[in-house]
Order: C-alpha cells, then sequence, then structure tokens
C-alpha cells in the first residue's frame, strides 16, 4: 500500500483512467527522441576529436594549448546553430505547427550529420564546420518545440514525466555516444575510420526521428488558436480516447478555448503580438527570466562541460587512456539511471523545486571536495595519485555529484519552464526562449572550459570549485524566487504566480482548485470562462 500511494497521481480534478492511455505516452516519447540527437552528439564529439587519428588526417596541433581553440570552434558551431535553431523554433511554431517544426527540424538533422561525415584531409573542417552548424540548429528548433508540444498534450497530474521523456532521450543518446566511442578505441587502431564512425552514427537517431515524426497529432490547443476547431476537438479526443460527449473532455477543451480567447484579448493577434504583451507587462518579463535564468545555473553545475570534454575533466583527476573512457561510460549510466529515476517518480511526486535545491545543495558540495582534493594533490601532474585513497575519494564525489545531478538539474529546468505561462501565444514566445537560454549559457561553459582548465590552477582546481560554488547560489534563487509547479493546470499558471508568498503558493493553490471543483460552484464556468471580471490575467497584471 505505501508503494502505490507513493506513485499515487496528485489531480486537479478527477480524472477519468483513459486519459493515461498509451497514445499520450507515445506521442510525448516521438517528440521526445529528438534529445536522443542532442544526447548523442554531448557524449561523442569531445572523446572523437581528441583522438589522435582525427588531428593526425586533418593535420590539426596536438598539443593542449593550441589545440584548445580548434576544439572550441568544432564543439560551439553545434552550440551557435542551436541558438539560432531555438530562435527559429518560434517561427515554426508559430506558422506552420508544432508537428511540422519537429518534421523540420528531423530533415535539418539528416542534412547537418551527412555534411560531418564528407570531411576529409583535402576538405579541412570546412564541412565539420557547416554540418554541425545545421545540425545545431536542428536540434535547437526540437529543443524549442518538443518540451512545449508534449507539455500542452499533458494531463496535468503526469507533465511532468511526459516532459521528462525528453531528459530520457538526452541521456540514452548519451551512453549510447559515451559507449560507441569506448568500442570503437578498444577495437579499431588509429586510422580514418576510428573517428568517422561515430559521426556516421549520428544519422541513426536523426533518420529515425525524421521517419516516425509524421505520426504525431498536432497539439490541439494550437489548432483552437488557430480556428481549426473541429480538428483541435478531434485531436484532443484521440489522444484522450474519451468522446467529445464525456464530461471531462468537453470541461478540459472549454477551458482550453476560454484560455485562447482570454489570450487574444489581452495578447492580441499577430506574429509580433506575444513578444510586445510580455514586453509591456513587467510580472510577465519577470516571471520569464526567473524561469530562463534556471538555464544559467544548469550550465552552472558544470554538466555540460563534462559532457563535451570529458577526457579533458578526466585527465585533471589523472584518469587517461582507456580507463578514462570506461569512467566516462559510467558516468553515462549513473546519468540515465538517474534520469529515469526523475522522470517516472520524483518530478511529480517532490516537484520541480525541492529537488532543485536538493541537487545543488549535494552537487556543489561534492564539487568544491573534488576541486579542493585538486588543489592539494595535483592528480593530472601526480601519476601517483591515480588509484591512491585519495584520488578514489575523488572519483567517488565525481559519481556522487553525477547522481544529485540526473535526479535534479538534469531536466527540471525544461519542465520548469514548459509549464510556467497559461497563455498559449505567450507559451511559444517562452518556449523559445528557454531553449534559447540553454544554448546561449551551453555555448558560453563550452567555449570557455578548454581556457579553464588552463588558467585556473594546476588539476584544474578552480573549474571545479567554481562549478560548485554556482551550485550552492542558485539554492538562493530558488528559495526567493522560483514557485512550484507540480500539478497545477497550464491555465491556471497564473493564478500561482499571482500569489506574493512564492514557498507556499502551490499548494494554496492546490487547495483552491480542489475546493472549487467538490463544492460544484461553477467550477467549470469559473475556470473556463474568459469574461469572468477577476480573470487570472487580471491578478497577473495586479501582481
Amino acid at each position: 500500500m505505501p508503494l502505490i500511494k507513493a506513485f499515487a497521481k496528485v489531480e486537479d480534478r478527477p480524472t477519468p483512467p483513459e486519459v493515461y492511455n498509451w497514445r499520450t505516452y507515445a506521442l510525448a516519447s516521438v517528440a521526445a527522441f529528438a534529445a536522443v540527437m542532442i544526447g548523442y552528439d554531448s557524449a561523442f564529439i569531445g572523446t572523437s576529436i581528441s583522438l589522435a587519428s582525427f588531428k593526425n588526417e586533418l593535420g590539426l596541433p596536438t598539443s593542449a594549448a593550441a589545440f584548445a581553440p580548434i576544439s572550441a570552434n568544432i564543439v560551439t558551431t553545434y552550440q551557435c546553430g542551436a541558438f539560432l535553431g531555438a530562435l527559429f523554433g518560434y517561427v515554426t511554431g508559430q506558422l506552420i505547427g508544432r508537428k511540422w517544426g519537429m518534421m523540420s527540424a528531423a530533415a535539418f538533422g539528416v542534412l547537418g550529420a551527412g555534411l560531418t561525415v564528407a570531411t576529409t584531409a583535402s576538405t579541412g573542417l570546412a564541412p565539420m564546420y557547416a554540418g554541425r552548424t545545421i545540425l545545431g540548429f536542428a536540434v535547437g528548433i526540437a529543443s524549442s518545440l518538443a518540451p512545449l508540444y508534449i507539455s500542452e498534450i499533458a494531463p496535468p497530474a503526469i507533465r511532468g514525466r511526459l516532459v521528462g521523456m525528453y531528459e530520457i532521450g538526452w541521456q540514452v543518446g548519451g551512453i549510447v555516444g559515451f559507449f560507441i566511442n569506448y568500442g570503437i578505441t578498444q577495437h579499431i587502431g588509429a586510422s580514418r575510420e576510428q573517428w568517422i564512425i561515430p559521426f556516421y552514427v549520428q544519422l541513426i537517431p536523426a533518420g529515425l526521428y525524421l521517419l516516425s515524426a509524421p505520426i504525431l497529432k498536432e497539439s490541439p490547443r494550437w489548432l483552437v488558436q488557430k480556428g481549426r476547431r473541429d480538428q483541435a476537438l478531434r485531436n484532443l479526443c484521440w489522444i484522450r480516447q474519451l468522446d467529445a460527449s464525456h464530461p471531462y473532455l468537453a470541461e478540459e477543451f472549454a477551458e482550453i478555448e476560454a484560455a485562447i480567447e482570454a489570450d487574444q484579448k489581452a495578447v492580441g493577434l499577430g506574429f509580433w503580438a506575444p513578444f510586445r504583451h510580455i514586453f509591456r507587462n513587467p510580472a510577465l518579463l519577470r516571471r520569464l527570466l526567473i524561469a530562463t535564468t534556471l538555464f544559467m545555473f544548469q550550465n552552472g553545475t558544470g554538466i555540460n562541460a563534462i559532457n563535451y570534454y570529458s577526457p579533458t575533466f578526466f585527465g585533471a583527476l589523472g584518469l587517461t587512456g582507456n580507463t578514462s573512457l570506461l569512467t566516462t561510460g559510467i558516468y553515462g549510466v549513473v546519468k540515465t539511471l538517474g534520469a529515469l529515476l526523475w522522470a517516472w517518480y520524483l518530478v511529480d511526486q517532490f516537484g520541480r523545486r525541492a529537488i532543485l535545491i536538493l541537487g545543488a545543495l549535494g552537487g556543489g558540495i561534492s564539487m568544491i571536495i573534488i576541486g579542493a582534493f585538486n588543489a592539494a594533490k595535483d592528480p593530472a601532474n601526480d601519476k601517483s595519485v591515480a588509484g591512491s585513497a585519495g584520488g578514489n575519494m575523488a572519483i567517488a564525489f565525481f559519481y556522487i555529484w553525477t547522481a544529485f545531478y540526473s535526479v535534479s538539474w538534469n531536466g527540471t529546468p525544461w519542465v520548469y519552464c514548459s509549464e510556467v505561462f497559461a497563455a498559449g501565444a505567450v507559451r511559444t514566445v517562452t518556449s523559445m526562449a528557454a531553449a534559447a537560454s540553454n544554448w546561449m549559457w551551453n555555448l558560453v561553459i563550452s567555449r570557455a572550459t578548454p581556457t579553464m582548465f588552463l588558467n585556473m590552477g594546476h588539476s584544474g582546481f578552480g573549474v571545479y570549485l567554481f562549478f560548485g560554488f554556482m551550485q550552492l547560489l542558485s539554492i538562493i534563487y530558488l528559495v526567493l524566487l522560483v514557485p512550484e509547479t507540480k500539478h497545477v493546470p497550464l491555465e491556471q499558471m497564473d493564478r500561482l504566480w499571482a500569489d506574493k508568498h512564492t514557498w507556499t503558493a502551490n499548494s494554496r493553490l492546490m487547495r483552491e482548485l480542489q475546493a472549487e471543483h467538490a463544492n460544484g460552484t461553477a467550477h467549470g464556468q469559473q475556470r473556463a470562462s474568459p469574461d469572468r471580471k477577476s480573470s487570472s490575467l487580471d491578478i497577473e497584471e495586479k501582481a
């Protein structure tokens, strides 16, 4: 009984069991498959371009100092493309819809991956840079639209779990990338095949995404926004496996229509209307900045520095060669297991804010301990440290950091940013802003990491300390500014953010919503009517 109760869904209203059906999970899984492309790239690229076979064939320098800017260029062309793609995600999401936007991302992904494998000694790095930019553009579009799409089709009680599938896809791609590199370096000698095969493998997730995307059903919320009411109702009935006459579906559809009608009155029509609305409304702008800044703190954990430059990170701990590659693979396994636990249990049971605070506390302390050890022992230059009690302790704390990160900061910012706005038109802009923020900070950290290790102390101890203190700083941010969003319907997010008592706003609102339904005081009318005297938009503007 305690186990069953632990996995119980907390609902804002009684929900028919048909709503939690295979179709919802299937659509979320297909949309989230875009993240496999992202995860694979982050896992394989750092090791592949550090191989001597890659450098020798293309005539690149082998010293760490000379190769650092080149490796940074190869990695960050991807982030530059992703940043631009995230911005373009708004265009596709607004004009052609979530489904066709994700299909365009898949097509760009195939093109970009194909260009990278055209890199040879005669072409130099030009196809590599072009291909990685286009591939980044593809994942930027997908990262803007996939979490948005999933949040729009998800029932509130399992929204965190479904958006979490995006993070699971990221980790699945990552673990494949780590072990492909390990297997190749174990069984293929120094040659073109040794470094080019991982680039060919990129074509597989991109191609599968392109083949599977057509089965997606367009978001009912987007269809209502575009005036295609009948198709929206058909899609919602199909997704929920309920007839249009079912009270639950009728109420949900009425809420969607009412919310969009209220959006259009408050936000206006046109491509730029959501931007004008956000920037004219300080409360909405503040909410946007609070949510998207989570990605600064996510990258401040050190995750993308480790993903893209794992040989450098593990070299600073005294690990080299196959030992470093195996450690990287185990790191990928721990992250994947943590992501599964997070998505299927933690994020919807314990919420967003609590696990972020816990992850920042455990991860921050772990990084500071590693930094202090590296400052004292200098394992990168003293090979006797590897395998010692102190060296093993540092590796253990690295895995402890991984465990804390994987069940908290790994995917929670994506869930949070996908759900904090009620207005559908505004939510497309905020999804774009979240993805752009992620890739901007990803770019900053990825570009800076090689230089940081060269200049922030022996064995990079200053790098570990920097990431540790960034995580501890995020706790203050979370406590003061970030309200909990778990179980709150999208249409009620304005009421949540209008509450000045950030720490307790969620529990108070959930009690209100449950009481409204239990009392039967025109619950559906109250939550669905765009013309009520005190709408959530009114509350937000007064906040």
